[in-house]
């Protein structure tokens, strides 16, 4: 067995604990990152989740994971929104309506009728419109990180056919927890109840609610289809779904793989709209092949007109206003 000098055994020890340091620090760094998503295993944004967690594992050498619970696993999006900001959960796929009762701007883009369509909003969101509201999620304790989208969300209910505001009286309404979209319904004539996503089914069917209001795979997938066969495409809102990182889990990344996170991000958007277009598709159909009595002409002035007020009211905040003013001034 050789016998190294003292000189040797100096250089051996500092390389082994250069070693050592390398490897603790790699190990710090190496995680997994835990994803809720309320939504079912098969819908859009949990496989753009996945995906965008696949895109990650292969860009790091399989340092970080995205581990994605769907299905509300972790909670209601509430319940999961504020567990984000606390550093618990460390990404979070939700509504922009239910996170604007954090974010402000999010408020905004959950407005009703402010978009014209789905192609004005993604001009929209894919301008330095949407750069800089995920920009601004920083001082809330998220990092906005990429829009999905949402559809259009339309009224629909058990009781009647709805063809004007006067048909929506009396119904209640399931919403959102959010004072915006229980505002909205009241305007319209109908009272709202706010209810989280997971107990909207069994409201229909106990007769709890007369309705709610949502996008189209959201109204089969849920089969809320089943309980309120009348479906009035109103199209009130066109708010998007967006992905937040928590502040935490983010100050825990190197800029390096700040920049791997961003891009899997926008990657895994552009794969989500393709599977949303399919799926939206799909719903369409089995709800008309259901019998679901489907009401599209619908004079849209007159529920435009009813959120008057809303309006009035945002434009007090100077920054609101702004920012609705610029959105529509997109072409």
């Amino acid at each position: 067995m050789p016998v190294l000098s003292r000189a040797e055994l100096s250089r051996t020890g500092a390389i082994f604990v250069a070693l050592l340091i390398a490897i603790g620090a790699t190990s710090a760094v190496a995680r997994e990152f835990r994803a809720a998503d309320t939504q079912t295993e098969d819908y859009p944004t949990v496989q753009a989740l996945r995906y965008m967690g696949a895109l990650i594992a292969e860009r790091t050498g399989g340092r970080h994971e995205v581990k994605v619970f769907h299905s509300r696993q972790l909670g209601e999006e509430k319940e999961t929104i504020e567990q984000t900001r606390a550093g618990a959960i460390d990404l979070n796929r939700t509504n922009v309506a239910l996170i604007g009762n954090f974010v402000p701007a999010m408020n905004v883009l959950a407005m009703p009728f402010l978009f014209r369509s789905i192609e004005h909003m993604q001009r929209v969101l894919d301008g330095p419109i949407g750069s800089e509201i995920l920009g601004s999620f920083e001082s809330y304790g998220f990092v906005g990180l990429c829009f999905y989208d949402s559809g259009a969300r339309s009224l629909y209910n058990g009781v009647r056919p709805v063809r004007s505001v006067a048909d929506l009286k009396g119904l209640r309404i399931r919403v959102q927890q959010s004072e915006l979209m229980s505002e909205m319904i009241r305007a319209l004539g109908a009272e709202p109840v706010e209810m989280p996503y997971g107990q909207v089914l069994a409201g229909l069917a106990n007769h709890l609610v007369d309705g709610a209001e949502n996008n189209w795979p959201s109204f089969v997938t849920t089969d809320h289809y089943k309980y309120a066969g009348h479906l009035a495409l109103t199209e009130h809102t066109m708010s998007p779904e967006v992905l937040v990182i928590s502040l935490k889990a983010w100050r825990s990344l190197s800029a390096d793989d700040q920049q791997i996170f961003r891009e899997a991000a926008a990657h895994s958007s552009r794969f989500m709209r393709e599977k949303w277009r399919d799926l939206e598709q799909q719903s369409q159909r089995k709800a008309t092949e259901a019998g679901v009595t489907i009401v599209r002409d619908i004079d849209r002035k007159p529920f435009e007109d009813a959120m008057t007020a809303i309006y009035t009211r945002a434009g007090r905040d100077p920054a609101a206003a702004a920012l609705i003013e610029r959105i529509r001034k997109v072409e």
